[in-house]
């Protein structure tokens, strides 16, 4: 009986793992298609889901095809900042907690400064109606009550320029 070398038995093709850069343009475009993300956050997905083939070339792989798909406007961290923003305005945020998502997700500075500037929102008006519908119309009865009012609109990401003169 003949016995196998030391070497491992498999073919060269079963032990490296083939990716072809087809596989990780269409995992990207998978994800687009449910929702916008940005190049950070689709990055680390990508990376995470072909992790298991320990793949050296692995990240510029990935980065090839980002590249690529931002080349073609197929993501864009603009077009997701805006998304993201138009989200967060609806649940009552306010901008410093907008800015410090958007900064978490990778969205640059100068682009989060263009989508809160062309966006135009007036956070005076939305600091009153998220008061408004946490609260009531009712200004608070003591000092006590006036201290929760602060916190949870410093929690929501508004200044205090937005808000304080609603609680006087």
């Amino acid at each position: 009986m003949s016995e196998l070398p030391e070497s491992d038995s498999r073919s060269e093709l079963e032990r490296e793992p083939l990716l072809r850069p087809a596989d990780v343009r269409l995992a990207a475009m998978d994800l687009l298609a449910r929702r916008e993300h940005s190049r950070r956050e689709l990055r680390q997905k990508l990376l995470k889901r072909f992790n298991k083939l320990e793949m050296e070339a692995l990240p510029e792989l990935v980065d090839a095809q980002l590249d690529c798909l931002s080349e073609e406007n197929l993501q864009s961290d603009v077009r997701y900042a805006q998304s993201l923003f138009r989200q967060r305005v609806q649940r009552g945020q306010g901008p410093l907690r907008i800015r410090q998502e958007m900064r978490q997700k990778g969205i640059s500075d100068a682009e989060i400064l263009a989508v809160m500037e062309e966006a135009d929102c007036d956070w005076y008006i939305l600091a009153s109606e998220v008061l408004e519908r946490k609260f009531g119309a009712l200004p608070p009865e003591d000092m006590k009550a006036k201290a929760k009012r602060v916190r949870f609109m410093q929690y929501r990401g508004f200044q205090s320029e937005h808000f304080s003169d609603l609680l006087d």
